[in-house]
């Protein structure tokens, strides 16, 4: 098992893996953004193949299992201050961004996901591991993530890693399609 960072040639790995930890959330919102002709998978992954933003390759480590991509792990420091939601915030992602607000000064672990291949092979583990190393390193005392009511294996490898529930919101489906009720926050100490 290798852990390496991400590249822009990565861009098509990571926009699944993305997908994959949102229930589809994102594909919902890159389809939005192109319109009905639009084609949302090459929309998220020239957002994937950014320098920049918070979904940018720079920000993705993945693990490769015999040379072939299994896992990623997307994260970066949050705002110390977060700011207002802005008014014209569409209501689907205000769950969450209330959600991240309540964990200041982290680090953000936004995107863990694993293909079905490899599952069960310590993937998830190792990257969370990785992704405590990356936070001390970033000078962060805490790791804060976001997960669904529905990822009842994801949210037992993170309570067995130490994790914590700190707050829910209700998900706010508007048209997608989500079998997801609550959005929970979860938190974790990263010792020095």
């Amino acid at each position: 098992m290798l852990i390496r960072e991400a590249t822009a040639a990565d861009a098509p790995h990571l926009v699944r893996f993305i997908n994959m930890a949102a229930d589809d959330l994102p594909l919902h919102f890159w389809q939005r953004s192109v319109g009905p002709g639009g084609d949302p998978w090459a929309y998220g992954q020239e957002r994937a193949a950014r320098g920049t933003g918070n979904f940018s390759y720079r920000n993705a480590w993945l693990v490769e299992v015999d040379g072939a991509v299994a896992s990623c792990l997307l994260g970066y420091p949050a705002e110390d201050t977060p700011g207002d939601i802005a008014p014209d915030t569409p209501p689907i992602f205000v769950p969450l961004l209330q959600l991240e607000a309540l964990a200041p000064g982290s680090w953000y672990l936004n995107v863990l996901a694993t293909y079905d291949a490899y599952r069960g092979r310590g993937c998830g583990s190792a990257l969370l591991a990785h992704a405590e190393t990356l936070a001390r390193g970033s000078g962060l005392t805490t790791i804060s993530l976001i997960t669904a009511d529905t990822h009842t294996a994801a949210r037992q490898l993170y309570a067995a890693k130490g994790y914590t529930e700190v707050a829910r919101r209700p998900v706010v489906k508007d048209d997608w399609q989500v079998d997801a009720e609550t959005w929970i926050l979860m938190t974790k100490p990263v010792v020095g």
